[in-house]
């Protein structure tokens, strides 16, 4: 066992970034669900959602990856592990959160299931889970139907408003996991219930190999599959799955309750599925244990072997009462030998968690801030998941399988199949967004960076690779749609990364190389006029504009300030790298002095190209008309923010140390003075400030910054200015009527599904963005020019604005959890914030995605300034 001391969470972090210990090998890497993506699509339509629906997970195997609750794999996703759960009145076994497809929720996808990523270390070294299971029988009919029958103006239907947790009638499930050595963990899994009444639970905890071998494509799982040589074997108190990608693995009751070992196989049941005509691979496929479960039938392994396997226990419970189960996941079988060395570890590894994250929290911050701290990077650690994803084989189909329709070679990502997936990637959102995607990637990596820099690198660097970009140099956006564009803020991000990371040169090197292919990507495709004024369609703002930026109702081309801001946001972070290069290698001026004079070409296309607005003093987006007419969206939102961002101020030593940058700015400033007021805002001490705007505009923009009637809410900035209640903007062009108006909740329009809103709520990442940026302007004007209004207090009130969200007011409501009753008033719910998407943009409540601990992990750097 681990030898326990104040660093030993240090000391796992430096073992598994030089890789003399493989503590990163096992970890929560299973997803909350694999059904419902476009990598399990293989349908003649691509409704995903269709294809592969929630009701046919339970019976039908996976071809990319696996899902289940609390789980835990390796790496590869050899094998699984994962909780199941039976109230003794479910028409299913609960083996995964529930939650409503697009098209069946008002307001989008939607997981309906209450679980939270209680506890985390950075080496998974320690884990905690909660879950409140209904003891009454759940819901999912009602679900579906009452929110189907709900109009996008209405609010969404939720299992609490269902009544199943009137009287306490739940139990509250607690899964603990902790790591004796990098191959094998201690698990307690701790059940309450909570209710009046003495009431059952079955607990199931499940080991299963993901199934490789059901293809034509891994002969040598195959062959191992018909030998016996790959499966699960139940014996008493025990399972064992063996398989040749990795030593055998035993899942031991170490309890002494004497569980019922139950073997099925992971295969699909076809029969029950599609009916007359189709056949079963296997006697025992996989919904086996929970039809034996639920029914008693014989649909389990009598001999107690197969790929799939729990261990059944059966726990009658008092009103109050708690019971407890402890289990060891081990490849030694002797390495967790009994209660006394799984506590003792569990014990260890939560103190060792408690002394890592006291020395991640600021000296001064609140028990309460400390404990948001912790559950925002704990969220971070849970949202890692395995992501597989072969598009060749993807668009070809499998030689064991039904050919793909043959249009497929040229629908959805049928231009990517370079692009080849195996690897663990820090996910969105577990549940609602099972799939990486390029600019929440960015955010996640600057977060995590606060605990685990090793890791960030690791995430960029994968991401970065020729495995995911394309040839042109595009960088894929996200599972549905690999060739949209997203905000190009991964230079920024390996900027904060290189920082977090004690200045490792060959990461930013290697990083700025392969951004430097995706910049001039952007360059050659996203600037239709060659006039360095940007086109980038969506950009991850879903409906922030009148319709659909990437897909216009009308003919022209919608110059967007947002897209450009980005581009000279991305110019900079660029121009920043190639300088912190350059002072240590030469080669690199040459660079930066290009980025320079490239930045000063799109600071002067924003500033004189129409989408800066004297009369406002804001920026809009602009429609160029095939008949060289312009249409100005005069629609105040972040769009018109995004400007702000690119700011970067060069010290007086900097320029010192680079002449040949220092010659060139003032030989291009001096060849084309046009472009002087883009290039610098020259300091008195020889410093720079590069900046797409002056301090007048800067000024005029942040005067509506800091209002509350226009992007000020109590809990931060919001996406589209409260102007737009009273004056919505509407505009029409060519016989196609469009508009937007302040909407500071769920979003009533169906742009992008109508899961989520950019007309009013609030974001964690843009507020972050625009905190930062604000407070750079701050330090870099200081002493040098004065601003109309004393800004110096902004970025702190947005910060602590932000952290309002999430902490109890003076009446111990935390605004995130919304109006529910029983998540205010009750410690066991209310001690327990959720990190969601966005929030809303008056009252604070979380909105969109439950489990967003992606971005939203932001908050976790806010607290330590």
């Amino acid at each position: 066992m681990a030898e326990t001391s104040e660093h030993s969470e240090h000391e796992r972090l430096t073992g598994a970034d030089e890789g003399t210990a493989p503590w990163r090998d096992w970890g929560p890497y299973l997803s909350e669900r694999a059904w419902g993506t476009v990598r399990e699509d293989y349908s003649a339509d691509g409704d995903a959602w269709s294809y592969f629906p929630f009701d046919h997970a339970r019976s039908r195997v996976y071809r990319w990856s696996e899902d289940g609750m609390a789980g835990l794999c390796n790496r590869n996703q050899d094998w699984c592990f994962a909780l199941a759960f039976w109230n003794g009145r479910d028409p299913i076994l609960k083996e995964r959160a529930f939650g409503l497809v697009n098209a069946e929720g008002n307001h989008g996808e939607d997981a309906k299931d209450y679980w939270w990523y209680e506890d985390a270390t950075p080496t998974a070294s320690w884990l905690s889970w909660r879950y409140h299971y209904p003891q009454a029988e759940f819901p999912y009919a009602r679900l579906r139907a009452e929110n189907a029958g709900r109009s996008k103006d209405e609010a969404e239907f939720e299992l609490v408003d269902t009544g199943v947790f009137d009287e306490d009638r739940y139990f509250a499930i607690t899964a603990d996991y902790a790591k004796a050595s990098p191959h094998a963990y201690a698990i307690r899994v701790t059940v309450t219930n909570c209710g009046p009444d003495p009431a059952t639970l079955h607990v199931l905890p499940h080991l299963w190999l993901r199934n490789m071998w059901a293809w034509g494509r891994a002969a040598d799982i195959e062959d191992a599959v018909d030998s016996g040589l790959v499966g699960v074997v139940g014996s008493e108190g025990m399972l064992t799955a063996r398989h040749p990608h990795f030593a055998s693995i035993t899942l031991t009751d170490v309890s002494r309750l004497s569980p019922e070992p139950l073997v099925c196989d992971n295969e699909t049941n076809a029969e029950l599925l599609y009916g007359a005509g189709a056949s079963n691979a296997s006697a025992y496929p996989k919904d086996g244990i929970g039809d034996h479960v639920l029914s008693g039938a014989a649909t389990v392994n009598p001999e107690g072997t197969g790929t799939k396997g729990a261990l059944h226990y059966v726990l009658s419970l008092g009103p109050g009462e708690t019971q407890t189960l402890h289990l060891a996941l081990t490849e030694a079988v002797d390495e967790l030998p009994d209660l006394a060395a799984t506590t003792e570890c569990l014990a260890s590894r939560e103190a060792e968690a408690d002394q890592f994250y006291a020395s991640v929290a600021p000296s001064g911050a609140s028990a309460t801030d400390a404990r948001i701290l912790r559950q925002a990077y704990a969220g971070l650690v849970w949202a890692q998941q395995f992501y597989h994803y072969d598009v060749h084989r993807w668009l070809e189909g499998d030689p064991a399988q039904p050919l793909p329709p043959e249009h497929r070679a040229h629908d959805r990502n049928a231009d990517w199949s370079h692009l080849w997936a195996r690897d663990v990637f820090i996910m969105p959102d577990p549940w609602e967004y099972p799939w990486f995607a390029a600019w929440d990637l960015a955010f996640h990596c600057v977060a995590v960076s606060g605990i685990d820099p090793g890791l960030a690198k690791e995430q960029l660097y994968t991401f970065l690779s020729q495995r995911y970009q394309h040839a042109n140099g595009l960088l894929p956006a996200y599972e549905w749609d690999f060739n949209d564009m997203n905000p190009p803020v991964l230079a920024w991000a390996a900027l904060a990364v290189y920082r977090a990371a004690g200045e490792d040169v060959d990461f930013l090197r290697a990083c700025f190389h392969k951004l430097l292919l995706n910049f001039t990507y952007w360059v050659n495709r996203k600037d239709d006029g060659e006039n360095n004024i940007f086109e980038g369609g969506f950009l991850g703002l879903d409906n922030i504009g009148a319709f659909d930026r990437s897909k216009l109702p009308v003919g022209g081309v919608l110059e967007q300030s947002d897209g450009t801001g980005w581009m000279g946001f991305f110019c900079l972070s660029m121009l920043e790298m190639s300088v912190e290069l350059a002072l240590r290698d030469p080669i690199y001026e040459e660079m930066a002095c290009k980025f320079a004079e490239h930045y000063a070409y799109i600071a002067a296309a924003i500033n004189d190209g129409g989408l800066w607005d004297e009369d406002d003093g804001f920026f809009y987006d602009r429609l160029r008309c095939p008949d060289g007419t312009a249409v100005t969206m005069r629609v105040r939102s972040m769009v018109g923010l995004v400007p702000l961002l690119a700011m970067l101020p060069i010290s007086p030593e900097t320029m010192r140390r680079l002449p040949r940058f220092a010659r060139h700015l003032v030989e291009f400033t001096t060849r084309r003075p046009e472009y002087m007021r883009a290039v610098t805002r020259f300091r008195d001490d020889g410093g720079l400030i590069f900046s797409l705007v002056d301090v007048d505009q800067a000024d005029r923009v942040l005067a509506r910054v800091a209002d509350p009637e226009e992007f000020r809410s109590p809990y931060g900035l919001r996406s589209l200015s409260r102007y737009h209640r009273d004056h919505p903007f509407e505009v029409e062009v060519a016989g196609v009527h469009a508009g937007v108006d302040y909407e500071p909740g769920e979003s009533t329009s169906g742009l992008f599904g109508g899961n989520s809103n950019w007309r009013g709520p609030i974001w964690m990442p843009m507020n972050y963005l625009l905190i930062e940026t604000v407070e750079r302007v701050l330090r870099a004007l200081d002493g040098q020019v004065v601003l109309r209004t004393d800004r110096r207090k902004l970025p702190g009130e947005l910060r602590e604005g932000l952290l309002d969200i999430f902490r109890p007011d003076e009446h111990g409501r935390r605004p995130v959890l919304g109006e529910a009753e029983l998540f205010q008033g009750d410690p066991r719910w209310a001690e327990r914030p959720w990190f969601h998407e966005y929030f809303h943009g008056e009252t604070g409540r979380g909105l969109g995605a439950s489990h967003q601990t992606g971005w939203t992990a932001l908050v976790a750097r806010l607290i330590r300034g």
